[in-house]
């Protein structure tokens, strides 16, 4: 199987899990949204801001280093996962003692019980993350993508149940342990790995020594990404943070769905020819156009939606989100080509100058949420826009010291996905122009109109129009759109 082959199939598998995934979460998040209040979320992602931080160190970026490997065998998993268990028995004894400090801190005493159950995590990631990273190696990304999307399942089923039952926040909380051990046991019968404890002491160093640097970098990723929620809830309180974050995992669909998707193959790619810097070139770029040219139209979209959306779809009490999505969807496009940068430094293992990238964004959005916050939930996503725009400049900087390359390569790369939003944002100007009050009076009529009269459009713009770059991905589609019409006539009578 040819690379590109196996990125595609790849791709394709891990798609699957996303978009599975994320109808999951999005349908059962609306259920819960009508059940739940925004002080419900705001209180589980101030939680999950110092879970997921310490969540990094019992990791360790070993995973990763694992994937990355040119050879590795089931010593090297088990002694990987005997280092990942102890640090995860050392993080929750820490947090069970911290979580008192930390509910006095934000002034509540149910973060305390909150912690401390949700930390139970811990002792449950390190079989996840052995399993995954087998899967990922090998590039069954199937069998991964099918248990993320019955994971999702679980998930929505136990936290509705729950929420229905009046448990609050906690069932936001206990349903994704269920969840956790229901996806443990499925993927032990889909690995060959016998995970035990195995003290080898130079195994444990050889990735350590990769993984570090990667918990450094995902350290100050981390701090990047949520210091803004410690800020909001700390400031503003949990309601605000609720409301912010509602809008923020909103108008990030299109990277869970896309991107998050194609970077463990790509890097799992660009890792085996990590020697070749042609091949990583052309790779990367590569991955730039064609997120620019699958999210970009999705962020459009989104910006013109944003708040008749939120209104219908999760009713009054959300409905101060709305502006929020749609600024931060201008925000998402910058993705696409910082995680493309990101995924490039990780497989040249230059994860140092990407640290101070990150270090240096870190200090804009703090800066930015603090002086946002005079304008409310606009302001603060404003000020996330401008943090996005500099770290993506930053970020090509360093690619661009990394590859033989030139800027031009990067217009080039970006520009066709970039004209045919644009093609569809005049499209979408127009279809609000003609619906006027439609869009207050019949927000559903809005919402569909926009929708169906948009993605068509955008389908026919990329099917249609000669762009060289997208040639290859729009013949393409366009045989399996005849192959499919094909099948239909024959299945007529």
């Amino acid at each position: 199987m040819s690379m590109g082959h196996s990125i595609r199939n790849g791709v394709k598998w891990l798609m699957f899990g996303k978009v599975g995934s994320r109808f999951m979460e999005f349908a059962f998040g609306v259920i819960l949204a009508r059940i739940l209040v925004p002080a419900d979320f705001g209180m589980i992602a101030t939680v999950a801001v110092f879970t997921g931080f310490v969540g990094m160190f019992t990791a360790g970026g070993m995973g990763q280093s694992l994937i990355r490997a040119k050879a590795a065998d089931e010593n090297d998993f088990t002694a990987v996962f005997t280092l990942q268990l102890a640090m995860g028995v050392a993080v929750y004894l820490g947090f069970f003692m911290a979580a008192p400090w930390i509910a006095h801190l934000f002034e509540h005493p149910l973060y305390t019980d909150l912690i401390r159950v949700s930390a139970l995590s811990f002792l449950l990631r390190p079989f996840l993350v052995m399993r995954n990273a087998w899967l990922n190696r090998e590039m069954n990304f199937k069998s991964r993508s099918v248990v993320d999307v019955a994971g999702g399942v679980v998930t929505g089923v136990a936290s509705t149940i729950m929420a229905w039952a009046g448990m609050g926040v906690w069932s936001l909380t206990l349903s994704g342990l269920i969840a956790a051990i229901f996806k443990n046991f499925w993927l032990a019968r889909l690995t060959p790995l016998k995970l035990r404890l195995n003290i080898d002491v130079a195994t444990m160093r050889k990735h350590s020594t990769y993984g570090f640097k990667i918990i450094g970098n995902d350290f100050v990723t981390y701090l990047r990404s949520e210091s803004k929620s410690l800020i909001l809830s700390k400031l503003a309180g949990p309601s605000f943070l609720g409301l912010f974050k509602k809008a923020e995992s909103l108008s990030r669909l299109p990277n869970q769905l896309v991107m998050s998707a194609t970077m463990d193959p790509v890097f799992r790619a660009m890792s085996k020819v990590q020697d070749d810097l042609d091949q990583t070139k052309y790779m990367f770029y590569r991955t730039i156009t064609l997120l620019m040219a699958y999210t970009t139209p999705l962020y459009v979209l989104l910006w013109w939606i944003a708040e008749p959306f939120i209104g219908f779809v999760y009713g009054e009490k959300w409905v101060q989100a709305g502006a929020p999505m749609g600024v931060l969807a201008i925000a998402g496009v910058f993705l696409n080509i910082i995680f493309p940068c990101s995924v490039l430094l990780a497989a040249q293992n230059r994860l140092g100058k990407e640290m101070l990238a990150q270090i240096i964004n870190l200090a804009v959005i703090v800066v930015a949420c603090y002086v946002g916050l005079e304008w409310g939930l606009e302001g603060v996503a404003w000020g996330i826009v401008l943090s996005q725009i500099l770290l993506a400049a930053h970020f090509y900087w360093l690619a661009y010291q990394t590859l033989p390359t030139r800027v031009g390569d990067l217009i080039r790369a970006v520009a066709p996905g970039l004209f045919l939003s644009a093609l569809l944002f005049a499209v979408l100007t127009m279809i609000d122009l003609a619906l006027g009050e439609y869009k207050a009076i019949t927000p559903f009529i809005y919402l569909l109109v926009m929708t169906l009269c948009g993605g068509l459009f955008y389908a026919a713009a990329f099917l249609l129009i000669p762009i060289p770059a997208l040639h290859t991905e729009a013949t393409r589609w366009r045989q399996k759109l005849v192959g499919s019409a094909a099948l239909i006539r024959k299945t007529l009578p």
